[in-house]
């Protein structure tokens, strides 16, 4: 039975839920439950802390696991990252007092204070830059310049206006840019049944990133329209029944919808049709 630590809070819970939910696996209905078995797909989940999912997958005590890419390095344990699943998306970055710092080289003995020590160090060493310490931090690490617990902050960054509101600026190239990730240790063959389970999420990931196109089209305008919509390898093109039409479907990126159908139509295939996927397999 395959053992999957799932993150029981945070950003990074309800997410992973839905695409386990999706991906055909049972989840659980109450928050209070920490072990989910699920015997009809040969798995059993564990409700875990985001920080301490790798660190038991890094251990052998579950076999894979969902965290953040930032949490996984920050963690330093042996799992490795297995599966992009692209959600929970952030980008780390370097804060300082506005106009005083422009590149990462600059934080040379300067105290730097985040709540991801190891990442941060780790990026730092890389780099050749010594900080004069590297402060651990479990929130508001914003705050810490204006209280005086560091000179430089590291912190997620989104829109950048709770830095702002506190005088703040990013500077130099971002640290990581994080999203959420399967897990897996690296020192140890695949365990039993990841394999299913890395279609199935990769399934969900195809589903949400394409749509199912259906149109008409003549005869004498096919090649021109497969052009616009080649789907994955080749779209289907069947005859109509009148004999001077043909019905073409094809997967088509779903941020681009609406400019396929323009281009379709401008084209001059009809009855363009679009319909959401729910469960694929590539």
């Amino acid at each position: 039975m395959l053992r999957i630590a799932v993150p029981n809070k945070g950003s990074l819970s309800e997410p992973a839920c839905e695409m386990l939910r999706e991906a055909g696996y049972r989840q659980r209905r109450d928050s209070r439950e920490l072990v989910l078995p699920d015997p009809d797909n040969d798995v059993e989940f564990f409700f875990l802390r985001p920080r301490d999912v790798a660190v038991y997958v890094g251990a052998g005590t579950v076999d894979v696991g969902i965290t953040g890419r930032d949490l996984l390095i920050d963690s330093a344990s042996s799992a490795v990252e297995h599966l992009p699943l692209g959600f929970a998306r952030s980008t780390f970055r370097f804060a300082g007092t506005e106009g005083r710092l422009t590149d990462a080289r600059q934080i040379a003995g300067l105290r730097v204070a985040t709540s991801y020590a190891e990442l941060v160090s780790a990026y730092l060493r890389e780099r050749g830059i010594e900080p004069a310490a590297v402060v651990r931090l479990d929130g508001a690490v914003e705050s810490a310049i204006r209280l005086g617990v560091a000179d430089v902050i590291a912190d997620v960054v989104e829109t950048g206006t709770t830095l702002r509101a506190a005088g703040l600026e990013v500077f130099g190239e971002p640290i990581l840019r994080s999203e959420a990730v399967l897990v897996r240790r690296a020192d140890v063959d695949q365990p039993a049944g990841l394999d299913v389970l890395t279609r199935r999420l990769q399934g969900v990931l195809t589903a949400r990133e394409y749509v199912l196109m259906d149109y008409d089209v003549p005869l004498e305008l096919v090649e021109q329209a497969v052009a616009i919509t080649p789907g994955l390898e080749s779209p289907t093109v069947s005859p109509l029944h009148n004999g001077e039409w043909a019905a073409v479907r094809a997967m088509v990126p779903r941020s681009q919808t609406n400019r396929v159908m323009d281009a379709l139509y401008d084209v001059g295939a009809r009855a363009i049709l679009v319909t959401s996927i729910l469960a694929c397999r590539i």
